[in-house]
């Protein structure tokens, strides 16, 4: 299974969304909150193609965008196949 890093805030709906769907799917994350750390939200939009909002969702290393993204992705049944190893 590739490593899913997903960049959070604390009060964010649209990261409770990404990680529910990821923790319904028994997929194990790595959560990073930019919330009050410029540093890591710089690394977070440079990551993401300059993609400022939050959550900001890699699998393998490869951004896939953000939590609208990732429920297309399983509603088209190709987040499986990116997600296998």
């Amino acid at each position: 299974m590739k490593t899913v890093e997903i960049y959070t805030t604390p009060t964010c709906g649209y990261c409770v969304m990404a990680k529910r769907l990821l923790t319904q799917k028994g997929i194990e994350f790595v959560e990073i909150n930019v919330a009050g750390d410029p540093d890591l939200r710089a690394t977070m939009v440079q990551r993401a193609n300059g993609g400022r909002t939050v959550p900001q969702i890699f699998i393998g290393g490869q951004h896939v965008g953000g939590s609208d993204d990732l429920h297309a992705l399983e509603r088209m049944g190709k987040l499986d196949p990116i997600l296998a190893a």
